[in-house]
């Protein structure tokens, strides 16, 4: 299968501290890749590194061919408060380089569920601001769409709707690579799980094999 997103010993240190070791991890087409770990672990660090939002200071990242865009959704909803939702979403449209911003922000408030009104995007709910968040990382279909977090803020609603527009870029060969705390989560829509501990690494396979990992890898 062709590769979509690939880190290739990606690295990251501050100073002596060494926020994730050297890693190598391959996103293919109609994957959903979760990745598992303790707080501080690195998930957050790679997903940044790949995403393009953060410089490796090791390794590199490759993308496919095929790739038309990366979608990034970070645990911290990276948008402007003084803006509204409509406002955010036209703004990253134009950013993203899409045809006509309005209409895909107008698209994307429908998906979403989220209000057209001239609010500022500080007064939403905190859900309201996650699924804002990931509108976001969906603009423009994206092939890979990396989360943090993606469900921390929302209800099981919320949930429900969002994993269902996640097997959506399954469904046309894009790939979703997230963080969760949740194994349920891991168990139910993961084709494959990676587990990092200390900023490496420690176990990479189908969700199921988690049962036959070490103790210290299942009370991640």
């Amino acid at each position: 299968m062709s590769l979509l997103l690939a880190a290739h010993g990606v690295a990251r240190t501050y100073g002596r501290l060494e926020a994730l070791a050297p890693t190598d991890l391959t996103v293919r087409p109609g994957e959903v890749v979760a990745l598992v770990g303790p707080n501080g672990a690195g998930k957050s660090t790679l997903l940044a590194i790949l995403a393009g939002a953060l410089p490796a200071t090791g390794g590199t990242v490759e993308l496919g061919p095929a790739v038309t865009r990366v979608g990034w959704a970070p645990q911290r909803p990276a948008q402007y408060g003084h803006l509204s939702a409509r406002e955010n979403l036209e703004l990253f449209a134009r950013l993203t380089g899409l045809d006509d911003p309005d209409a895909a922000a107008s698209a994307m408030l429908e998906r979403m569920g989220l209000p057209a009104g001239p609010g500022h995007a500080s007064q939403l709910s905190v859900g309201n601001q996650q699924r804002l968040n990931l509108g976001l990382g969906l603009l423009g279909e994206p092939s890979v769409l990396l989360l943090d977090e993606p469900t921390a803020s929302l209800d099981p609603e919320q949930r429900r709707r969002l994993w269902q527009l996640l097997g959506e870029v399954r469904e046309r060969e894009g790939a979703v690579l997230f963080a969760t705390h949740s194994l349920e989560e891991v168990a139910r829509f993961a084709s494959r799980v990676a587990v990092l501990l200390e900023g490496r690494i420690v176990f990479e396979g189908a969700p199921a094999e988690l049962d036959r990992a070490t103790p210290e890898v299942q009370g991640t």
